[in-house]
């Protein structure tokens, strides 16, 4: 694996295209699917803006973080299958089983064959993916439960988030999780500073979980290993 930065050059430019792309597919099938009680599909607004910059951004960033082609194609899949849960879970607070589940085992299929493109170069890439895919669902539902009643008057913690952490986990590994977390975390902070400048959401709006988790899995591919 090639775990070096290449220059942004053509190829980049191609991949953020085709991630903007994604981003804004993931957009409009968010807007129908699942199912909305309602029956009404959300038409374009600032969360296609947000999904559409972020995809872009996300994979248009691959190409110089990975230089193998294996390595590219499963970081590539990786990250379209977080776009889609993205767009879900920002348009219906929503991470669909039909996305996590099979999340669960393909990452731990690719982690065991060595195909996982942040971890197959360390020595305990394995035993960090592993304890990381236990841990990170465990500290998460720990933290939910202990301070549970702030959590329900804020953003509760559903499971779709707890089973979005095992897979991130397993192709994260322990160090780029939490330093992918750290950095999500603010990262989404001034996000949410900017929405409640504009207006587009309130202080009594909800704030999914997920979108936290999700760029926290995308910052810890992008930056690669931390120690």
């Amino acid at each position: 694996m090639n775990g070096a930065l290449l220059p942004v050059g053509p190829i980049s430019l191609v991949f953020a295209l085709a991630g903007a792309l994604w981003g804004l597919a993931a957009d409009r099938l968010a807007a129908r699917w699942p199912a909305h009680e309602d029956g009404i599909a959300r038409g374009f607004d600032w969360r296609t803006t947000v999904i559409v910059c972020i995809g872009a951004l996300a994979i248009g960033a691959l190409p110089g973080r990975f230089g193998e082609t294996r390595d590219l194609a499963v970081a590539v899949a990786w990250f379209a299958a977080l776009t889609v849960l993205l767009a879900t879970d920002l348009d219906q607070r929503l991470l669909p089983d039909e996305i996590t589940l099979p999340l669960i085992p393909l990452s731990f299929v690719v982690l065991l064959a060595g195909w996982d493109p942040v971890l197959a170069d360390k020595s305990m890439g394995v035993a960090s993916g592993l304890a990381a895919g236990v841990l990170a669902p465990l500290f998460l539902g720990l933290t939910s439960f202990l301070f549970g009643a702030a959590a329900r008057a804020a953003d509760p913690l559903g499971m779709g988030d707890l089973k979005l952490a095992v897979s991130l986990g397993l192709v994260s590994g322990l160090s780029q999780l939490v330093a992918g977390f750290v950095l999500a975390s603010a990262a989404f902070g001034v996000l949410l500073i900017v929405l409640l400048a504009s207006r587009r959401i309130s202080l009594r709006g909800f704030v999914p979980f997920g979108p936290v988790l999700i760029l926290a899995g995308f910052l810890a591919v992008i930056r690669g290993p931390v120690w």
